[in-house]
């Protein structure tokens, strides 16, 4: 199996390591390559979309040539984990200032949701399916306002949404890679299909 992490912005490092490790864990044969090139997206079975400015993210894969690439691998059984500004280029709707999205997921998605006021912050989230909460961290992070059609929701807030899955397709607002916890990554490796590679 090879996992691309998504190499224009954010901790992409920390996704590789986190994905690494999560193979490592759940005894994979796998490959984590850093994607910054068509023909290098073209070699992997699922795609990490780290954070960062969800504007820059989208214009670079346009540039790159990588947006309606990644939109028909998509088609076609890609698995897509997009962590903070990733969320927003799943969603189908953004609520805010204007982005093009991939539009692969049921959900709206409200950029900057908490305000500059709130930076970050850090709290245990109650994620379905999760023996126990995961130590979530929260950068700068949208929200999703809404989820619907296929869209299933895994953890919430205070009544918000914090990440939603549909078929192959994970998005959550916070950054599970800045956690020593694997278990995001082993869960999007396991919806991406990985048995199948071990």
């Amino acid at each position: 199996m090879k996992v691309g992490v998504l190499g224009i912005q954010g901790a992409v490092s920390e996704h590789v390591e986190m994905s690494r490790k999560a193979m490592q864990e759940m005894h994979i044969d796998g490959e984590v390559l850093i994607v910054k090139k068509l023909e290098q997206l073209e070699k992997i079975d699922a795609l990490i979309i780290p954070g960062g400015e969800s504007t820059t993210i989208s214009s670079m894969l346009k540039r790159t040539g990588m947006f309606n690439a990644v939109i028909e691998k998509a088609k076609k059984g890609m698995g897509i984990m997009g962590t903070c500004a990733g969320s927003i280029l799943l969603a189908k709707e953004v609520e805010g200032r204007e982005v093009e999205t991939l539009g692969l997921m049921d959900i709206a998605v409200s950029r900057n949701a908490y305000g500059r006021q709130i930076d970050s912050f850090e709290c245990d989230v109650e994620i379905k399916d999760f023996d126990t909460p995961f130590h979530a961290v929260f950068i700068r992070a949208p929200v999703i306002t809404r989820a619907w059609g296929e869209a299933s929701v895994l953890a919430t807030l205070k009544e918000q949404i914090l990440m939603v899955k549909q078929n192959k397709f994970l998005a959550l607002t916070f950054h599970p890679e800045l956690s020593a916890d694997t278990r995001i990554h082993k869960m999007f490796l396991n919806m991406t299909g990985s048995q199948q590679f071990s």
